[in-house]
């Protein structure tokens, strides 16, 4: 009777969304995604605007325009400098120039500090390069609306990135955090399924291994095949 009820609980309560955001700059890949029907959200960082040519401060706040043009969503947008003063500026700039604009912080102490005033002055932030759940304790309780652990490069290290992702899962949980846990760094579509599996809020990926979540040989055996009985069926 009692594992009945426990089951009847766990099958009743609602669990949050797992959202879908596109790591890119790339204006094409982010419409493509968008058209998908299943894009909530971008993240960038220099490596990924340079590698679409997008150079100078104010080019890449035009993109970003753009970006935000194409989304209506969440778009990260990562500050340059690492001390404070630096961050905090740069920040505002960013922010300033759309309503869905986060503003991407590296995991350091200067970081943190930025963080903490973001949230002071409501400034949405998403704390990137994480690595430990100790980090992800203190980007919680600065008030990071997103923890980005890298998964892949934690893997690269021979560490568990899933594994990560599940013990920050376990601690948000028990102590009532807001930060959205955003996993990063996402190398297949298996790691996609299995981010979602272990407690990720969000997922950001390249358009690859979003695009790779549709295929399956099964699938396309049994298209194939209804084609083939419908056109043996019709003549």
């Amino acid at each position: 009777m009692v594992e009945r009820l426990a089951l009847a609980l766990f099958f009743t309560f609602k669990f949050p969304p797992c959202y879908f955001f596109i790591d890119t700059a790339n204006l094409d890949q982010i419409q493509e995604a968008k058209d998908l029907g299943v894009l909530d959200g971008v993240t960038t960082n220099p490596s990924l605007m340079a590698k679409e040519g997008i150079t100078g401060e104010q080019n890449i706040l035009n993109h970003y325009k753009a970006i935000c043009q194409i989304v209506d969503g969440a778009v990260s947008a990562e500050v340059i400098s690492t001390d404070f003063k630096g961050m905090v500026e740069e920040g505002k700039r960013l922010a300033d120039l759309h309503e869905n604009i986060v503003v991407k912080v590296p995991m350091i102490k200067e970081g943190i500090k930025a963080i903490s005033w973001f949230t002071e002055n409501g400034i949405e932030t998403n704390c990137t390069l994480v690595f430990s759940a100790g980090q992800a304790i203190l980007a919680a309780k600065a008030g990071a609306t997103y923890l980005s652990p890298f998964i892949g490069r934690i893997d690269d290290s021979s560490w568990d990135g899933m594994e990560l992702i599940r013990e920050i899962a376990e601690i948000y949980s028990i102590q009532d955090y807001d930060t959205l846990i955003l996993a990063a760094s996402i190398r297949s579509s298996l790691h996609i399924v299995q981010a979602a599996k272990s407690g990720a809020d969000v997922i950001t990926a390249p358009l690859a291994p979003i695009m790779g979540l549709l295929k399956h040989p099964l699938t396309d055996i049994g298209l194939a095949q209804f084609l083939a009985d419908h056109k043996k069926a019709n003549g």
